[in-house]
């Protein structure tokens, strides 16, 4: 073996160890002991330039002209693009400056300020530059790729916190008296059949669950209309699945399936009901028919029930949310919700570290849209509103209950 061949060898073993200075000393040490024509031969077998070695044999021979610990001599080395072109910074500013977005003179407008189109934008312009380079000074300048954070609550009603307050101190007084406190509201509608959902789970590499290309209903299946009732006191749940539509009589309906399935056994003793709720939707201070079918549970089990709405635009705050809804929701990510059974299947192993327990069935029954409340209706309703909001608190007491207490 020639000495050509251990010299590409001994390169080979240790070029992928050492840094760049190392390596440029290493075949300059190598050249020197070949010497004349080393430096040629040397750079045919290593790839290394004529003109590094060269540079690294004057490195040897005058060594105190390079600190120790320096790769390069200060200054050498290829000058930074921004540094030949000081106006690339500045055009780039310009570029994902917010106030531009829109502008007709920008030429991103009403475009997405990808990386891609920066650059693309940037070469229009006469700069020398590539995608890497505008994500280094992007990187550089501050500048990620960010979602939008919903954290503007717009106008908020002036006796907001307030409510907060009164709704605390009445659930706070219903349960030191071991009376019953829900959280209800209705969960987002979700497409049944083998639709995308949202999130991922692990699968065999390359062999994702395959779903539908088109979110179109699928007529025989419909959508599922998932309506909870969250027991504060106890950290369990009641989700019913809806197939037809959400009205109040579907929410009240869930209500009770609650309370005679759940809510009975755990407070046997218990004369009053506090259901704190959003102030919209099927259970909205301002609907008639929500009142109305309270009613008809209240004369059912004799419960006076009081009912707290959060303020408008707060339903984020509504327990429901955190300590149920949003648990189904991590639990079935990235899962097609195949069937009605897989939901209810789904939601009922739903659990969390603190304890949660959730039973859910299927409610098959027809809830039309549009049923009107009359004002004679209305004012059979024993609705006794409070001091304080009465259009947001109000207690709705048993017809039956006022009827044995007048008759005796």
């Amino acid at each position: 073996m020639d000495e050509c061949t251990y010299i590409k060898k001994r390169f080979d073993l240790l070029v992928a160890i050492v840094d760049e200075r190392v390596r440029r000393l290493l075949v300059a040490a190598e050249a020197e002991c070949l010497g004349y024509g080393g430096i040629s031969a040397v750079s045919r077998e290593t790839g290394v330039s004529r003109r590094a070695i060269a540079e690294g044999i004057k490195e040897l021979r005058q060594p105190e002209n390079l600190p120790r610990g320096r790769v390069r001599r200060g200054g050498a080395g290829r000058k930074k693009t921004i540094e030949k072109d000081p106006t690339l910074k500045k055009d780039l500013e310009l570029l994902i400056e917010p106030a531009t977005c829109g502008d007709p003179e920008s030429p991103l407008k009403w475009t997405c300020k990808s990386v891609r189109k920066l650059t693309d934008e940037l070469q229009k312009m006469g700069h020398r530059t590539n995608r890497t380079m505008v994500a280094e000074f992007l990187h550089e300048m501050g500048y990620s790729l960010q979602a939008n954070k919903k954290t503007i609550e717009g106008t908020s009603h002036p006796d907001r916190n307030a409510q907060f307050e009164h709704i605390n101190s009445k659930a706070e007084a219903y349960l030191d008296e071991k009376q019953p406190v829900i959280s209800v509201d209705t969960k987002k509608k979700e497409l049944v059949g083998r639709f995308k959902n949202s999130g991922r789970e692990l699968c065999p590499k390359g062999k994702p669950e395959e779903v539908l290309v088109h979110d179109f209903v699928i007529p025989e299946l419909g959508k599922a209309a998932p309506y909870g009732v969250y027991d504060i006191a106890h950290n369990v749940g009641w989700v019913s699945v809806g197939i037809d539509h959400d009205t109040s009589a579907f929410a009240v309906e869930t209500i009770r399936r609650w309370w005679y399935s759940m809510g009975q056994a755990t407070y046997p003793s218990a004369t009053k009901l506090l259901i704190t709720a959003d102030s919209g939707g099927s259970n909205g201070s301002r609907v008639k028919l929500w009142k109305m079918e309270l009613q008809k549970l209240a004369d059912e089990t004799r419960l006076e029930i009081s009912v707290c709405h959060l303020p408008p635009g707060t339903s984020k705050w509504n327990k429901i949310e955190h300590r149920l809804f949003s648990f189904i929701s991590k639990n079935w990510r990235g899962k097609p919700l195949i069937s009605h059974e897989v939901i209810v299947s789904l939601i009922a192993k739903t659990t969390t570290k603190t304890g949660l327990k959730v039973r859910c069935e299927v409610d098959t029954n027809s809830y039309p849209k549009g049923i009107k409340v009359s004002d004679q209706d209305l004012a059979k309703i024993l609705l006794q509103r409070s001091d304080f909001h009465g259009d947001w608190n109000y207690t709705i007491r048993p017809r039956t209950l006022s009827n044995d207490t007048i008759n005796s």
